[in-house]
């Protein structure tokens, strides 16, 4: 059951232990007014991850989602969650914690508001305006002081949240991924106009692998929204599977999660199968929002180790499939320079961190000035690599 709070008699601030708890209705209504809204911050996706046992307390993961109402109605609300580990963030605070641990301090259960397992950049604080925003990172930092916890922390926002976590003085952290955006002024028509924008030596390279691919015997189909059925699913969830054995790694998402993605947001997912002499051997999925034209790649694997596969897979199949269908932006997920010279450029990406104590808080800090200067370097130096003529 959801703990209720009453701030001067203004609003009702509610904590859910359990997704399901908020009206789904209302947080989607509200998560379409938001600056940047992806469909993993929808409720069904984040109720799916509960429901299937991936994010839950016994992965790591407690929820306590919070909600600001106000005459009956949603006014804010955020996905947050009490993490006892740092796993499925991809914002990297292992040394904090083991600093806190070496001055005989605990860091674990830290509050966090993030989409578990998935590092794309969008809106984590919704809220019906500005004031609500501000008052929701209020109630944020307000739970994480109450519960005695170490720290709180916003992974991937967007701009208005940046914005008004800077002004309650968060932290910010800047890290990086790489991103394919439609050029606005000279749109890019296919997936060979695309070839021939880039560099000769970027072009060449991309055209052996993908003829490296289709040398040994490998095609594609691809798979639409409902068009998935549950044998594809499955193919893919095994492919899914050997991709963390391959690393030693316990995958994150359950098969009951792809279960429920197939029946609550069938429209947010394309899959790339590949088949080889008739047989199925590796299988990408990519999750789409038709209303933003835009498309992130998610997840992959295969049961057979061929030349350039996870490229062909992973960039190259579903770049296509955007220019075909019009879409104006790709995201490959996060880290990977390797994505520059396939036509995704790097983007700069934006964390917020709360931490109590005041010594610890003025070390990372200080930590975080130095590595934002390091990383500003760095990415004017990739910048400086542009795979696109004339870049």
């Amino acid at each position: 059951m959801p703990q209720v709070h009453t701030i001067e008699n203004d609003y009702v601030i509610r904590v859910h232990d359990d997704p399901s708890s908020v009206d789904a209705g209302a947080w989607n209504a509200l998560l379409a007014t938001q600056p940047a809204p992806t469909p993993f911050m929808r409720h069904e996706y984040l109720a799916a991850l509960h429901a299937s046992g991936s994010a839950v307390p016994a992965t790591g993961w407690t929820a306590q989602f919070i909600t600001l109402e106000s005459a009956g109605a949603l006014q804010a609300a955020a996905a947050l969650y009490l993490k006892s580990h740092s796993y499925g963030e991809y914002v990297f605070d292992w040394a904090w914690a083991d600093a806190y641990r070496r001055h005989g301090l605990r860091y674990y259960p830290k509050l966090l508001g993030a989409v578990p397992f998935t590092p794309v950049p969008g809106t984590r604080l919704l809220a019906r305006d500005e004031a609500w925003r501000a008052r929701l990172v209020q109630a944020v930092a307000e739970l994480a002081r109450e519960g005695g916890r170490s720290s709180a922390h916003l992974l991937f926002v967007d701009e208005v949240d940046r914005t008004a976590l800077a002004q309650a003085g968060w932290m910010m952290r800047q890290g990086v991924q790489f991103h394919w955006t439609q050029d606005a002024t000279r749109p890019i028509a296919d997936f060979d106009d695309l070839l021939s924008r880039l560099q000769r030596d970027k072009r060449k390279k991309i055209q052996q692998e993908r003829r490296r691919v289709a040398a040994q015997g490998v095609s594609f189909t691809v798979h639409e929204g409902r068009a998935i059925d549950e044998a594809a699913w499955d193919f893919f969830h095994r492919c899914y599977t050997l991709t963390y054995e391959a690393h030693q790694g316990t995958p994150y998402l359950t098969r009951a999660f792809f279960t429920q993605m197939a029946q609550t947001m069938p429209e947010h997912w394309v899959m790339f199968l590949a088949q080889r002499a008739g047989t199925p051997i590796a299988a990408s999925l990519v999750a789409v929002d038709v209303a933003t034209r835009s498309a992130w790649g998610r997840y992959w694997g295969a049961t057979q180790t061929l030349s350039c596969l996870h490229f062909e897979a992973c960039y190259y199949q579903p770049l296509a499939w955007c220019l075909a269908h019009g879409y104006q932006r790709f995201e490959g997920g996060a880290q990977g320079e390797h994505k520059m010279a396939r036509g995704l450029l790097p983007v700069a990406t934006h964390s917020a961190h709360w931490l109590r104590d005041e010594r610890f808080a003025a070390a990372v800090a200080d930590f975080l000035a130095r590595e934002g200067q390091g990383l500003s370097g760095y990415v004017d130096e990739l910048r400086e690599r542009n795979p696109f003529k004339g870049g």
